[in-house]
């Protein structure tokens, strides 16, 4: 059952669109990220989702009831902020407590409820505690038991983690996905962050401009992007121009032809195309391995040795690729060392320079 559904959706301000026609399912129990760079309209489209904004057109519709103009008080929605908004003078437990009391739960309900929660978040021994004392990611927990202490329908996270250090963010990723999963609870979270995305999504929704450039599962984004700035903005990728014969034969800046297996999707009168091919996809193999099909020479030009991985680019005649490795697929890789790159056709994908507008 799909319970939240957007039908061609759109905010002007003034005469520019913040969004521009979005039609969107968000499928029951589920995470689903909105994702893009700054200003393509994610955070616009989570308010009007919220009720923070009013759609100039289209509607917004809730287990088939129309709440396109619904206040959002009778949303019965959940919403974290990336300020996470929390009341200073109150403690942990009275933060949790204040939506419960905004609707007059009785006091013995709201005790019971707050108890359950502090638990859930790994927090009963700071109840008391005045919220300003609490580290990032404690904060980060309360903000959220407080927007789902009313039980609801939906849960919405504006970039609820932008503030913390880069090893809390990944430890909260998984938090706030386990919690999700345990309580089934159908939530949207906002991030331009595409780890952040891939790690805690059921599916993406990559925006651009106001409008959705792609819609589906972290994976198939990463491995069947639709256009050029979808594979650019998941993941690292090596996207480079090319010219196609129309009938998998492919011609690199360089002039070097090149081997795809799957060039099936890119229409044939396009002439604006791109070859992506992910880092960990290309193969390094020493020079003296010899020519062959899909295999281009180059030199190395710098290494990312980060221990457990190396990122190695290499200079192509016209062009240079990245290369996800490891030391011991790669022993010995040194700067200026001739090298072929392999690029096997199944790892190779022709996609739009743009997307269709």
């Amino acid at each position: 059952m799909t319970h939240l559904t957007l039908q061609a959706v759109t905010k002007r301000f003034n005469t520019a669109y913040a969004v521009d026609h979005v039609d969107l399912s968000v499928p029951d129990g589920k995470l689903v990220c909105f994702l893009g760079p700054s200003g393509c309209g994610k955070t616009t489209l989570l308010r009007m989702i919220a009720g923070l904004e009013t759609p100039s057109s289209g509607s917004v519709t809730f287990a088939g009831r129309d709440i396109t103009r619904l206040p959002a008080n009778r949303r019965d929605f959940g919403m974290v902020f990336q300020s996470l908004a929390l009341f200073p003078h109150m403690t942990v437990a009275e933060n949790i407590a204040y939506p419960l009391r905004l609707r007059k739960t009785d006091k013995a309900a709201q005790s019971r409820r707050v108890t359950e929660l502090l638990e859930l978040i790994q927090l009963p021994h700071m109840a008391n505690r005045p919220v300003t004392q609490l580290s990032g990611g404690q904060r980060q927990r309360v903000a959220i038991a407080r927007a789902i202490a009313s039980s609801p329908k939906l849960l919405l996270l504006d970039e609820p983690l932008s503030a913390l250090d880069a090893k809390l963010r990944e430890t909260m990723q998984v938090e706030i996905r386990l919690l999700q999963q345990r309580l089934g609870i159908t939530t949207i979270m906002v991030t331009h962050d595409q780890r952040e995305a891939m790690t805690m999504a059921d599916e993406i929704v990559v925006m651009e401009k106001g409008r959705i450039a792609q819609v589906g599962k972290p994976l198939d984004i990463y491995r069947e992007p639709v256009s050029e700035f979808v594979a650019d903005f998941i993941g690292l990728g090596n996207i480079v121009p090319v010219t196609y014969d129309g009938q998998g034969g492919v011609s690199l800046p360089g002039g070097q032809q090149i081997i795809v297996t799957q060039p099936a999707r890119v229409p044939q009168s396009t002439t604006d195309i791109r070859l992506l091919i992910r880092p960990e996809d290309v193969c390094v193999k020493p020079a003296s391995s010899g020519a062959g099909p899909n295999r281009l020479s180059g030199t190395i030009t710098f290494i990312r040795d980060v221990g457990a991985s190396l990122e190695a680019t290499i200079d192509c005649a016209g062009f240079t690729l990245t290369a996800a490795t490891t030391p011991r697929e790669t022993p010995g890789l040194m700067l200026g060392m001739p090298v072929l790159a392999e690029l096997p056709p199944q790892a190779c994908k022709l996609i739009a320079a743009h997307a269709a507008h």
